[in-house]
This record gives structure tokens, sequence and C-alpha cells, in this order.
């Protein structure tokens, strides 16, 4: 049976040269980079020298990047820090943010921290800039805005610089969740208007387990986990050297070969776009994924006419027939809720449920051409059940 991976927004295959590159490390770096003997010395420097190449390819100092577990924990450290440490007494958010954001503030909400404001959306989920600017105006105290770069179900993309220019106007500060976007886009920090940035190894073909909190000072910063002086007194536990590795070798790939492979997966996305229009009749792009000018190049969300008990057994089949996609966020209660942006942006219009599919530089044209005769056969079999 064929096998079809077109869930890349959920994570991406690791590449041969990161595992390589790791593989390496835990052979030669195997030391604390704590101690302060020559194996330990040794395991900072190449921790540290990954920290210079990561924060040379966004062009930031190499002391405004935090390693961390992952987006997750960027997001919490940003988000928390902010409100603990800066007074920040009012975060405006979206309601289609990342759960790592969205339960974030929600927490901090219910513990009467601060004052949460949900930003307006589009019919097409797109954040509202007239209404943020609205909130912003507000005579308020100090202000976070938290709103990621690139959706990670529908794939709208936010105008980063749009959005921390009015930030900073306001004098709010602005955190971006860009786990979606970085080692997919040229990030140029120095001339973005963004305070906070959190990323994720695995979703750019590195490891899982490692990612990083980009932040423009760090002299605010308090830790959130406690214990020893690791990153410079601002995350405690010893460094995951291998993963940092991983990381870096992931991100240097990435940009050296960013136009190559971008290039390769529009080209995809287009065809794929292209013919599901002429397949199956019908069938809706949610968001601004079937639009390449305002959603992502790596991400396609699709609605096929199909009951909600019919898309998923659909997706049951898929995975049967060797393809991996995606419905949206995962089961609450028992109960399957289906994609909770999708509910958000649509609301009463969703009519029917979502499909998520999502490309990498691993991604065939071929493996397209199963993907979408599968779909096809599977749309008009139930279809024509209905008759």
């Amino acid at each position: 049976m064929q096998t079809v991976y077109l869930d890349n927004a959920a994570t991406t295959q690791i590449d041969k040269e990161v595992i390589s590159s790791m593989h390496e490390s835990m052979i030669s770096n195997f030391g604390n980079p704590s101690s302060t003997h020559a194996f330990g010395r040794k395991a900072k420097a190449v921790v540290e020298t990954a920290r210079k190449s990561i924060a040379s390819l966004l062009n930031v100092q190499s002391a405004n990047i935090v390693f961390t577990s992952g987006g997750t924990e960027a997001d919490n450290m940003a988000i928390s820090c902010a409100v603990r440490d800066l007074g920040v007494k009012r975060i405006i958010s979206s309601r289609i943010e990342h759960h790592a954001v969205l339960n974030c503030v929600e927490f901090l909400d219910s513990e009467n921290k601060i004052d949460l404001q949900f930003v307006n959306l589009d019919e097409d989920g797109s954040v509202d800039l007239s209404h943020l600017e609205i909130l912003l105006a507000e005579d308020s105290p100090k202000t976070l805005v938290s709103l990621m770069h690139i959706n990670n179900e529908i794939g709208n993309m936010l105008d980063l610089k749009t959005v921390g220019e009015l930030c900073h106007k306001h004098g709010a500060l602005f955190h971006s969740d860009t786990v979606q976007s970085v080692g997919h886009y040229e990030m140029n920090l120095a001339d973005l208007p963004v305070d906070f940035i959190a990323v994720s190894a695995h979703k750019f073909h590195g490891p899982k387990g490692v990612g990083f909190l980009y932040a423009k000072s760090r002299n605010f910063l308090k830790p959130l986990i406690h214990g020893g002086s690791q990153e410079r007194e601002l995350r405690a536990g010893t460094e995951s050297v291998h993963n940092i590795i991983g990381l870096q070798k992931a991100m240097e790939l990435a940009y050296h070969n960013l136009k190559e492979d971008s290039d390769y997966i529009k080209d995809l996305k287009i065809y794929f776009i292209d013919s599901l229009k002429k397949e199956i009749p019908g069938l809706r792009f949610n968001g601004h994924s079937g639009d390449l000018d305002k959603s992502t190049y790596t991400i396609v969300n699709v609605s096929i006419p199909l009951s909600s008990s019919e898309s998923d057994m659909m997706l049951f089949q898929l995975d049967l027939k060797g393809i991996a996609c995606s419905k949206g966020s995962a089961c609450q209660s028992g109960a399957q809720l289906g994609s909770f942006v999708l509910n958000e942006v649509y609301g009463e219009k969703l009519d029917y449920p979502g499909i998520r599919f999502s490309f990498s530089k691993f991604t065939t044209k071929e493996e397209l051409d199963y993907v979408i005769s599968t779909l096809k056969s599977l749309a008009v079999s139930k279809a024509s059940r209905k008759l």
C-alpha cells in the first residue's frame, strides 16, 4: 500500500543531515555544558555556537535567544513573563490562536492577573486590523498583543510589520507564535517590530522537544523553571545538547535551501488546488488557504460536501489507504468537536467539516495524484449513495 504523509503542519520528517549531526553530537559532545572540565566546556561551546548560528539567521544578537523544549514553552514563557515581570495588565489576542497561547492567556485571565480581550476576525479568519487599532487606542494599562504569524489550521498569514508598528505606536508589546513560519520564511527580526517570537524545531525537519524564545530584551526576564543557572539563569535544566545541534542544523538547511524548497512546495500547492477544483465539485477552501498571496504555501484546508459523520469516515478511509492528514483540534471529553478554528471563523455557516493537508520538501506530485484520486473516489462514492 502506498503511504503519503500530508500532516507537516503537525510535525515534519527529520532531515537525514539533521539526524547525522545529532548522532555525531551524542557521541562527541556528551559532556554536561555546565561542567567546568574539558568535556563540559566542549559541550558548552557547541551550544553557544548553535545559538550564534541561529541568531545570525534571524539577524539578532545571540543573547536574545533562549533555548526551550519547544514552541509551547516559548509561548508560555513570553506571555507569563510579560505579565509577571513587565507589568502587563491587558492582553489582546484572537480566538483562533494555537492552544499554547489561548489556554495560557485564558488561565491568566481566570486568575484575575490580566484583562483579556479578543480582536475581531473577518469572514475568512484574518485579524481585523481596524478593530485591533481601536482596542490599542483605548486608555488602558500596559498591553501585550499576542497574535500568531501563520494559523496552523487554515494557513492565514498576519502582517507582522503592520501589527508590530500598531503595537509600538500605542506603547504595547507584541508577541507572535511563529512556529509555522520560521524555517519557511525569511525573518529579519532587526527590521520587524516584534518583542517575542516562539519557534519549534520539528516544524522544519528538526527534532521534537527543542525550540527557542526570541526576546528583544532579556534584561527583565526571570526564570519560570527554577534550578540551576543554565541559559544565563533564565531557564534551569541541563541543556539538551544533541537537540540543540539538531535545531541548528535544521535551521541552517532550511535557510540555505529556502528559495529552492519554497518554490517547489508552492508549485505543489498550486497543483493540488487546481486539481481539487477540477475533480471535486462543491469543494470549499477554508480561510485563505486557497490563495497563495494570503496564506502560507505549506497548508491547504478544504471542506468537501459531506456530513460530519461522513467526513470522519473519510479521514478513517484515507488513513486506511495510507494517507495522513488531519481534521483540526483533538477530541474533548470524548466528543468529536472538529476544528475550533473553523467553528470560530464560520460559526453556523460551517456546513461541512474541514480537512487539512500540509506539505513539505519531501512531498511529491505523484503522492498528490494518489491523494486526489483517492479523495475523488471517496467523495463520488458517498455522493452516489445519497442518490
